[in-house]
């Protein structure tokens, strides 16, 4: 049976900014799916131990002021979330997350800032995946369709319903939706196995982030750099 018929979890973060070795998380949501089914759910509210930027609070709905009173301690959070993570992935399970390189280089970020183990050291040292990323997979099969590549925007595309956009747990779920979806529509992506696919992502967002790389020189912005490792960005430093 093709990857996008067996179980899935969708994996969301919203966070306190867009860099994702500098952010912190805010809420989370890992959503176990099968068959389009809802199976098994987990959500996270925490304090970020810094003051949520307005226009973040704007997007996800969280204030500083409600994060510190009803959220727990991000590095409780944290370590929760990557402990959730790795028993998927050891239980052969994929988790889909949209603009993967995101969300798992920030988890990763706050694991090291904390001092916990690693996504890797909870696998045994095994490298991180299967990671399924719609984002990477859309702009590699579908590369010159025109528009935006938010997920509110692919959702569009492929006919998935998103409820509540910028809501962890609901986009989350959208994340499998699509994935679903560009397997439905494009039979080279449903005929990879998880691990094929993974390393088809890692070959694709490099050739993504060199192309736009070379973009942004012919544009004289040289001094930009695009990092083209996926789905984890090199570690964040430790920082309080």
């Amino acid at each position: 049976m093709a990857w996008h018929a067996e179980p899935l979890v969708g994996f969301d973060l919203e966070t306190t900014g867009t860099e994702p070795l500098e952010a912190r998380i805010v809420t989370a949501s890992v959503v176990g799916v099968h068959g389009g089914r809802v199976v098994r759910r987990h959500d996270w509210l925490a304090d970020p131990g810094i003051r949520i930027p307005e226009q973040a609070s704007a997007i996800h709905g969280i204030s500083s002021e409600r994060a510190a009173a009803e959220g727990r301690p991000v590095r409780e959070v944290a370590d929760e979330i990557a402990d959730t993570l790795a028993a998927y992935w050891r239980d052969g399970v994929p988790v889909v997350a949209y603009n993967a390189s995101f969300d798992l280089t920030l988890l990763s970020a706050e694991l090291r800032r904390h001092g916990l183990p690693s996504l890797s050291e909870r696998l045994g040292g095994a490298p991180t995946g299967p990671v399924i990323d719609p984002y990477t997979i859309d702009r590699a099969v579908d590369r010159y369709r025109r528009g935006k590549r938010t997920l509110e925007a692919v959702c569009a595309e492929y006919g998935v319903e998103l409820t509540a956009a910028h809501q962890a747990a609901a986009d989350a779920l959208a994340a499998v939706g699509v994935a679903v979806a560009i397997a439905g529509r494009h039979a080279s992506v449903a005929a990879l196995d998880p691990a094929e696919l993974h390393e088809r992502q890692i070959s694709w967002y490099r050739e993504w982030a060199e192309d736009f790389q070379s973009f942004l020189r012919r544009k004289g912005s040289a001094d930009a750099v695009v990092d083209p490792c996926w789905p984890l960005r090199a570690p964040a430093p430790v920082a309080g």
